[in-house]
């Protein structure tokens, strides 16, 4: 007997829409490869990510990508730089890659025109083609996400993590990158299979008010994207950390019976990672891991290896909006219309 999901709330039910939306990239190749031949032909000296909220998470991890994948020095570009202060900023020589849900957010418009008169070549990422910031770009890759309803952004979101992959791949082809992404969907489905495990993890968030979420490296952009959708969905103060920088100071915070939701990766962050970890759990943490399975831990949602450290954080991000939304849900709150937000946000 199938389930009748249709009563579950949007933000459930768009992210299971991860596989097909990941699939529909790939038909897309095309636009991904002519972007990259764009790039290749400018040889920027440098990459300047721009985003805000979800969108800034993802280019998080794409920044990580960029640098080790391409070798390219990346940086965050501030959008009240331009947006509030009203700046210009010299960027000749420079990538500015902008990536958004909505594409409507005035700051990051107004930032992405003037780093085009300033000298760089400019890329958005967005999901809404006909957007504002799309028309200010030189070139556009849409995420091809589709329309998403619920406030908090998950399948878009993911979208600009593979995406991101992609771009990587055709900057710079890569046979393991090409297998993993080949596979993803795939590895994205067992990760929904899987989601009673999911179900279970979101108890522990359910009667905890504020958690820390922690991750490195890749994975450090997912582990701020779930305490940012924590905190939006079901009203939890979670407090996102690298766990590099967990050790200068926010240690101070695991005290017996704190909850510490882990993201473990198989890169070469792993050891230093599982390290943190288990000496959360030895200062009486409560341990919630999910990625690659970890020892002493009191919770754990595995992910499948994807087959390449550029996606699998993928999996790992899907596996975190299941648990998310069912924590949403255990705590009596609905993950689609959380108070006081809205779907665009517009800041100046």
């Amino acid at each position: 007997m199938s389930l009748d999901r249709s009563a579950e709330p949007l933000m459930l039910r768009e992210a299971r829409e991860a596989p097909e939306v990941v699939e529909r990239q790939a038909a897309y190749r095309a636009q991904v490869e002519e972007v990259a031949r764009a790039i290749d032909a400018f040889a920027p000296a440098f990459v300047v990510t721009l985003a805000r909220g979800s969108s800034d998470h993802a280019a998080t991890t794409l920044r990580y990508g960029l640098e080790t994948h391409l070798r390219l020095p990346v940086v965050s570009a501030a959008p009240s730089v331009a947006g509030v202060y009203g700046a210009d900023v010299e960027y000749r020589g420079a990538l500015v890659l902008a990536v958004s849900q909505s594409g409507g957010s005035p700051d990051i418009v107004e930032t992405l025109l003037r780093a085009r008169k300033g000298g760089a070549l400019t890329v958005a990422l967005v999901n809404v083609e006909g957007s504002p910031l799309a028309n200010v770009a030189d070139l556009v890759l849409p995420l091809h996400a589709g329309e998403e309803r619920a406030v908090a952004a998950t399948k878009s979101y993911l979208a600009a993590l593979t995406l991101g992959a992609r771009l990587l791949h055709a900057l710079r082809p890569d046979a393991a990158l090409a297998g993993a992404l080949a596979r993803l969907p795939d590895a994205l489905r067992e990760v929904i299979h899987g989601e009673a495990l999911a179900r279970q993890a979101a108890a522990l968030l359910a009667g905890n008010d504020r958690p820390l979420v922690l991750g490195r490296g890749l994975h450090g952009g997912v582990a701020a994207e779930t305490a940012l959708k924590l905190q939006e969905t079901a009203g939890v103060g979670a407090l996102a950390f690298s766990t590099a920088e967990f050790a200068h100071g926010p240690a101070r915070l695991a005290e017996p019976g704190t909850l510490a939701v882990c993201f473990q990766a198989r890169d070469a962050t792993a050891p230093l990672t599982a390290a943190t970890y288990e000496g959360l759990h030895g200062y009486g943490a409560t341990v919630l891991s999910i990625g690659a399975p970890l020892h002493d831990t009191d919770a754990t949602v595995p992910t499948p290896p994807t087959g390449h450290a550029l996606t699998d954080p993928a999996a790992s991000a899907l596996a975190a909006q299941l648990v998310i939304a069912h924590a949403a849900l255990l705590r009596g709150q609905n993950p689609d219309a959380p108070p006081r937000l809205s779907k665009v946000t517009r800041t100046r």
